[in-house]
């Protein structure tokens, strides 16, 4: 197999951690320059690693650049740590909310048939001080969002799947949200300037959503509306008669509405909500002030394109963009784009034990000093990792 076919074969931020982080605030400008060069020249493709080459797989298989080390969190099936809890399956949509005393907890998706969600709380030298439940009862929770105010937005990816706003702490009863829509829900990004939402849904025929609370920030009720883009990119925005889906699906109710192949990641940074659509490995850029959406990177149009059926999304502090690839091969890559221009590999996993997997889960802890995220089905049952080291936590000028 070529390195082109490789590309095509192989080839979705969460979102950011929240309750303290800093939100990133890259324009769109900047990453259409960087990503449409990664689309047409090759030494923008694929330049040197912006972090170094890889290293042989470690005892986890997975490949790092120098100076960076992994350690399994949790696997599915087993207890976390010393806790007694025994971590849930399929591990997928994660963020990460900082604690007192310099602590924080890490919220993850469970993408089973019995789903829910769980968390893990690290003390502020990263060890596993608790883990424990917060949210059952659901179905297929793949992805979702945290909120400034704290909140994690669990979504269900089913037909009629739902939002349930989680307490990350475990103290309050998950709220289930659904005026913000019954359908395939994916991932949320929250707009706290413009007080919305935006929601993706996961089909290939699936659209793209926005929710504005009656008052904010309770998401109890409010108006959920859906994307038609028209020439040069204009976004109108028209509200779903029928949000709960009751007889038509969201998707089919307003004639015209856009479809979008697969929108699964979606982070808000500044203004511009990037969007990842896996399907046709895009990544597109919505203008909140503008209300206009464009392509700013196509992994289509070139067979040396370095980024494939993109996914999940998760900033660093240092304005560098983690890219999660959704495909199960032999080899599964986190890419990094980097404010330098540089597009290229930061992780890949490999061995028999990630087999058939997917990388999901991306998120920063507080101190933007470690990443997580999920090798999917690992083992069968799917590990969460963190990867520590000399992260950029800088922007360059």
């Amino acid at each position: 197999m070529t390195d082109a076919e490789r590309l095509i074969g192989r080839r979705g931020f969460l979102a950011l951690g929240v309750g303290g982080a800093t939100a990133l605030t890259l324009g769109a400008g900047f990453w259409k320059e960087v990503l449409q060069a990664a689309g047409t020249t090759t030494a923008a493709r694929r330049r040197a690693p912006a972090y170094g080459p890889l290293a042989p797989p470690d005892a986890n298989g997975i490949r790092l650049p120098r100076g960076f080390r992994s350690r399994v969190v949790a696997r599915g099936g087993r207890e976390v740590a010393d806790t007694g809890y025994r971590w849930h399956e399929a591990s997928d949509g994660a963020a990460t909310f900082p604690t007192d005393g310099g602590g924080w907890i890490l919220v993850s998706n469970s993408e089973v048939l019995d789903g829910g969600a769980s968390a893990v709380r690290f003390h502020s030298d990263g060890t596993v001080e608790d883990a424990y439940r917060i949210l059952a009862g659901t179905t297929q929770n793949c992805s979702g969002g945290g909120t400034p105010w704290g909140t994690w937005l669990s979504c269900e990816e089913v037909e009629d799947g739902r939002v349930w706003e989680c307490d990350p702490a475990g103290g309050r009863k998950a709220a289930v949200r659904p005026a913000m829509g019954v359908f395939k829900h994916e991932a949320a990004a929250v707009d706290p300037r413009g007080r919305r939402v935006y929601l993706t849904e996961d089909l290939i025929d699936g659209c793209l959503y926005r929710f504005t609370p009656t008052r904010w920030p309770d998401l109890s009720t409010g108006k959920l509306e859906v994307a038609i883009v028209g020439a040069g990119g204009h976004v109108r925005w028209v509200a779903v008669p029928d949000s709960a889906g009751r007889s038509t699906p969201t998707r089919d109710q307003v004639h015209g509405s856009t479809r979008f192949a697969r929108a699964e990641g979606i982070w808000f940074d500044g203004g511009t909500l990037y969007v990842t659509t896996t399907a046709d490995s895009r990544v597109h850029a919505y203008h909140t002030a503008a209300e206009r959406i464009e392509v700013i990177y196509d992994g289509l149009a070139s067979p040396e394109a370095p980024l494939v059926r993109v996914d999940a999304l998760t900033g660093s502090r240092a304005g560098e963009l983690f890219v999660c690839e959704d495909i199960a091969t032999d080899e599964i890559n986190i890419g990094v784009i980097t404010r330098a221009g540089e597009v290229g590999r930061f992780l890949s996993v490999t061995g028999s034990q990630h087999v058939d997997s997917e990388l999901t889960g991306a998120a920063f802890d507080p101190s933007g000093g470690r990443l997580y995220f999920s090798s999917q089905r690992a083992r069968q049952t799917g590990a969460i990792y963190e990867v520590s080291g000399p992260f950029r936590r800088v922007r360059a000028a």
